[in-house]
């Protein structure tokens, strides 16, 4: 792996949340000088609390909504690359509290950008969402170019974040030597998560208490991808920004084709890996949310040479197991990240091995 992170000063927001706690661990394995800037954990139990990160790294506890205290948190912790994840994430939440909701994904966007302003940061990565994008419904991937937009709060919130990315991109950082990109990725699954009104982590409830799960939207198609494919997937995004500016810019991350499926068939096959007489039923959500959801991520392969590794079935297999070790006690939660950090890392070398195999073979073809 590289050592580019070895050393680096590190400001990442959202740090105590699942995904949030998922890229501390892969931070701290890379040498990184880290700061976290959060609220406390969201749940209970909690992946970072779990695995004992808050010994580890230098951990601010803060509200993205305080200006004055964000900005002294970048202030004191003089970052070279910033990673914003603090987010409102539930769409069902975003219904029952839409004030806080905006406040914290777009003025929380907005106080973090304007921050850095006043920083030694050269790069800043914003995390969004897949989202963003003004839904139409389709099942064609929707690219970087398509309109912003969003029919419910959440969506239409981190579809205004990336209004304010751009904004300030255009109007401050260019000027002020600052490269700011923003990553959209899909539905992340993974062992640790704890949110509520989330399928994995329902079903985990449901599951471990012998009941079944409910599902909302079982037809709804979504991108589901295993949380270390977007974490690995934006450090090397903010690793190709640091070494030119010409990637500052939009991206998504999203899974292999076979990623995109409906949450029936993710939670049939998630409920097998489970085992037992673990199921789900169908109670229909009055909640309206998008039916179909998909990213075409061809201008991250083509530019960054970036591609996920893991199938939809690999991801579902890895999550079920993280969950059933953990509730059989067999294992620690830090023990179960580093040991799925690690197959991924090995697969990783593997894959551009062979890659870089493949290519010396062309090259050596005749002519």
């Amino acid at each position: 792996m590289s050592d580019f992170w070895r050393g680096k000063r590190v400001f990442l927001t959202g740090h105590t949340g699942f995904k949030g706690s998922w890229m501390c661990h892969v931070l701290l394995r890379q040498g990184a000088d880290l700061t976290g800037y959060s609220l406390p954990p969201p749940t209970e139990p909690a992946l970072f609390a779990l695995t004992g990160l808050a010994a580890r790294m230098k951990s601010r506890e803060g509200d993205i909504r305080d200006f004055e205290r964000l900005q002294k948190a970048v202030h004191e912790a003089n970052p070279e690359i910033v990673i914003h994840m603090a987010a409102q994430a539930l769409v069902r939440e975003s219904f029952s509290d839409p004030v806080g909701t905006f406040a914290t994904n777009v003025m929380g966007t907005v106080h973090l950008l304007e921050a850095v302003r006043k920083s030694s940061a050269r790069v800043v990565i914003n995390v969004t969402s897949d989202k963003c994008y003004e839904n139409r419904e389709w099942v064609w991937g929707y690219r970087e170019n398509e309109a912003m937009g969003g029919s419910d709060p959440y969506s239409s919130s981190k579809g205004c974040a990336e209004l304010v990315t751009q904004a300030y991109r255009k109007s401050f950082y260019r000027n002020e030597n600052i490269r700011l990109a923003s990553a959209r990725a899909g539905n992340v699954i993974g062992g640790g998560d704890w949110a509520r009104d989330r399928l994995i982590p329902d079903a985990v409830r449901a599951f471990s208490s012998g009941q079944k799960v409910v599902l909302r939207n079982p037809k709804s198609t979504r991108p589901w991808q295993h949380v270390v494919e977007p974490v690995y997937a934006y450090l090397s995004l903010a690793e190709k920004v640091w070494q030119d500016p010409a990637f500052a810019e939009g991206w998504n991350f999203g899974p292999l084709p076979d990623g995109a499926q409906t949450v029936e068939w993710v939670m049939k096959r998630f409920a097998e890996g489970w085992g037992g007489q673990a199921g789900f039923v169908v109670e229909p959500s009055q909640i309206p949310e998008a039916h179909f959801l998909q990213l075409d991520c061809s201008k991250a392969r083509t530019l960054l040479k970036w591609t996920p590794r893991l199938n939809a079935g690999q991801a579902l297999a890895l999550t079920a197991e993280w969950y059933r070790d953990f509730y059989a006690g067999g294992a620690a939660a830090h023990q179960l990240v580093e040991r799925d950090i690690e197959f991924y890392e090995n697969l990783l070398v593997a894959s551009m091995a062979g890659e870089a195999a493949a290519q010396g073979e062309e090259l050596s073809g005749d002519f």
